[in-house]
């Protein structure tokens, strides 16, 4: 007799798999207007010390700053980060759910 699947054996692999192209965009969407719109916010606010702790992004990031120009360099990296760690993380992911339905 052949074995049929289970219904919940069916859903738990119909929803195993994630696209990381997908997840590399919507990573890389959250990162780049999230650094943008932090930025952004501490010009608009420019208090006495606005900006100190972003200020410590531009260890990591070539040329950003806590300014207008700055919010638009952190737009970039932020979706470089944010689209690079999305798709790490479904390749990973993907990688993992492969090896456990073998």
């Amino acid at each position: 007799m052949a074995s049929h699947p289970t219904t919940r054996e069916e859903i738990s692999q119909a929803v195993a798999r994630i696209r990381a192209g997908v997840l590399a965009l919507v990573g890389a969407l959250i990162g780049g207007l999230g650094l943008f719109i932090m930025t952004a916010w501490l010009v608009i606010k420019d208090g006495p010390q606005a900006g100190r702790h972003l200020q410590l992004l531009s260890n990591y990031f070539v040329g950003y700053s806590v300014t207008w120009t700055g919010s638009l360099v952190g737009l970039f990296y932020g979706a470089l980060t944010g689209g690079v760690v999305g798709w790490a993380i479904g390749t990973i992911y993907n990688k993992v759910v492969g090896i456990r339905l073998k």
